[in-house]
């Protein structure tokens, strides 16, 4: 019997169900034990799902898979979720400085990259004007979730971190809407739009998805937080699914729904919710398996026995890219900010492209643009090769520019839970091996009024803390704050912890 059986219109049967669950739940779990693989190699685990792709594929285990549109619609859904666990887990704090010339960076220097590809497709392979725009649209895009795989140990300045990490929650969005138009504008008989309308219709489509993004991430969150019971998890999938609105609604009215889930989220996560880490877990559990559905699906639609045909083409393109129009967005964009040429330079290295380009390269197969099937070839090849190249030398580039500091990390981690029927919050602090709570006696905290710490767990045993009592690393504390001062009291912890027992005095 073949691996996968085809499923006719009485729909699938139980012995499908069987093997398609045997073959996804070993793909998972290999999946996940390849993270320690791509941790001490330094290579994305991107690469290692995109392989088991290939392995399940024409050239392994005859998985018969060749269907763009049913790629495209699924590469979108994931990254809804992806986008979203980026949202939910960024803190505000870190990108609030970056978020100016990351925008700039998300457009003007997006327009800049497109640009310049373009000249050079048109120009070395050669292409047609329109084909070469659309190439450049679809290998704009950056992925954070490669960068800041290979940078995780790396700690970087917060302005440069927080722009890499804004960039790549801005950037989908515009980039989207190019390749949507430049590939219609491919369709045969369709006719150019004039690049003003274009710009203006981008510019509409972003401004709007904005909009939504922020009022459904506010009022939602309202609304949510007044009506949360005791639950952590349904409070979770509360959580998601409004980002997952935010999307639909954005798209609903012709706006751009990615930038409406990444907004939305940034918001919810930001607006000092109570079961904050339970809905981040759950939105970085949901990440993950997207995003290794995402990789293994886009290696399942590669045909291996025709990729070498773009590797020629996929280099220089790739180089282009790399060496030419990411550095030349980077200065047209981030020059007006007084970024250092360092800075600048790391944020040109650390151009990684993700799964993001991958999908959009499949566009222009489902709108019909002719001729562009060798497309997703090239930028499948792209994404391989220069994410060998870029990521391993990451940290070392980041070194030789002098960018490694030794930063002081807020090391604490709050959860909180909410009491209902009295009013009040209940915040888990974990203190960290680098939180300057350590040393600090309880009366010292200097809580707002009806805050207490009601119990500390050291060493595996609980205790109720006295006024004089002294905070160590690795204790867990529980406090409880009426609901009205929780925001000011998260605030205070995570002060104490940056600063220490001073923070807040003149």
């Amino acid at each position: 019997m073949p691996l996968l059986t085809t499923i006719t219109s009485s729909g699938m049967t139980l012995d499908d169900l069987t093997r398609v669950l045997l073959i996804g739940s070993l793909v998972m779990l290999v999946a996940v034990a390849a993270v320690r693989l791509s941790t001490r190699s330094g290579l994305p685990s991107l690469l290692i799902y995109l392989a088991i792709g290939l392995a399940l594929g024409n050239a392994g285990a005859g998985i018969q898979f060749d269907n763009a549109s049913v790629t495209r619609v699924l590469g979108y859904a994931a990254l809804v979720l992806i986008l979203s666990e980026g949202g939910l887990t960024t803190s505000w704090g870190n990108i609030k400085d970056a978020v100016a010339p990351a925008a700039v960076l998300s457009t003007v220097g997006v327009a800049v990259s497109v640009i310049v590809v373009a000249v050079a497709a048109h120009t070395i392979l050669p292409l047609s004007w329109t084909i070469s725009l659309l190439v450049g649209a679809i290998v704009t895009s950056t992925d954070a979730a490669a960068v800041f795989a290979v940078l995780r140990n790396v700690p970087l300045p917060k302005r440069l971190s927080g722009m890499l990490e804004a960039e790549a929650g801005f950037n989908d969005a515009p980039v989207v809407i190019l390749v949507v138009a430049f590939a219609a504008q491919g369709v045969p008989g369709a006719e150019a739009e004039p690049w003003y309308l274009l710009v203006g219709s981008a510019a509409f489509e972003l401004v709007g998805g904005a909009l939504v993004g922020v009022a459904v991430g506010w009022v939602g969150g309202q609304l949510l937080k007044r009506a949360a019971g005791g639950s952590s998890a349904l409070f979770s999938i509360g959580i998601v699914t409004l980002t997952v609105l935010a999307y639909a609604l954005g798209t609903a009215v012709h706006v751009s729904g990615f930038l409406a889930t990444y907004l939305s989220a940034l918001v919810l996560g930001n607006m000092g919710l109570p079961y904050r880490t339970a809905f981040q877990s759950f939105g970085n559990a949901l990440g993950w398996i997207a995003q290794i559905g995402l990789f293994v699906l886009l290696g399942l639609l590669a045909d291996p026995f025709r990729l070498d045909e773009q590797i020629v083409p996929a280099v220089v393109i790739g180089l282009v890219l790399l060496l030419v129009a990411r550095p030349l967005s980077v200065i047209a964009s981030t020059s007006w900010f007084g970024l250092s040429w360092r800075d600048q330079a790391f944020l040109s290295w650390a151009g990684l492209r993700g799964a993001v380009p991958v999908v959009l390269a499949t566009v222009p197969l489902v709108v019909g643009t002719p001729d562009t099937e060798w497309i997703f070839d090239l930028v499948f090849m792209l994404v391989v090769v220069f994410t060998i190249v870029q990521a391993p030398t990451l940290p070392w580039v980041a070194r030789r520019l002098g960018l490694v500091e030794d930063v002081h990390s807020v090391d604490v981690d709050l959860e909180s839970t909410t009491l209902i029927e009295i009013g009040a919050d209940v915040l888990q602090v974990s203190v960290g091996d680098q939180s300057r709570l350590h040393g600090v006696a309880v009366f010292e905290l200097r809580l707002p009024k009806g805050a207490n710490v009601t119990l500390v767990v050291r060493d595996g045993e609980s205790f109720v803390p006295a006024p004089h009592t002294t905070i160590r690393h690795g204790d867990r504390l529980l406090v409880v704050a009426p609901s009205k001062v929780h925001h000011r009291t998260e605030q205070r912890i995570r002060a104490v912890s940056r600063d220490g027992r001073l923070a807040g005095w003149p």
